[in-house]
């Protein structure tokens, strides 16, 4: 299995960039996907997840309602589209894979939830 994370970039801030996530060896549309950033010197963190076969979509607090998080099944890719950015949101970006299923609060919040991961993509926000 193999995750391709893409779109990374230098954008000012209240800018967009739009990542791309590519699967190999694996079908999205099985499986929950979820992106984490990663700042120098800090814990990777949840950032989006999509569940498989349901599309129900889950964000941290920090980007709800600028982030949206999307699947292309017929490109075997997740989008992470990044609107409003802001200098805080400079990180190295990964995406991830499950096919663990979870039900209740705080599904695919968690690195340890997921079993393949992606080399990052970086993502610098000037001021």
């Amino acid at each position: 299995v193999q995750l391709q994370a893409s779109g990374g970039g230098l954008v000012q801030a209240g800018g967009s960039l739009r990542l791309a996530c590519a699967a190999r060896g694996l079908t999205f549309s099985d499986y929950h996907a979820g992106w984490f950033r990663q700042a120098p010197g800090k814990e990777r963190e949840f950032v989006a997840a999509i569940r498989g076969r349901s599309d129900r979509t889950y964000y941290a607090d920090s980007v709800n309602g600028r982030f949206t998080i999307s699947r292309d099944n017929a490109g075997n890719t997740v989008h992470l589209q990044m609107n409003s950015l802001k200098p805080e949101d400079t990180a190295l970006y990964f995406c991830a894979a499950t096919n663990q299923d979870c039900d209740g609060y705080g599904c695919y919040e968690t690195v340890s939830e997921y079993d393949y991961w992606g080399r990052g993509t970086q993502v610098t926000v000037s001021s």
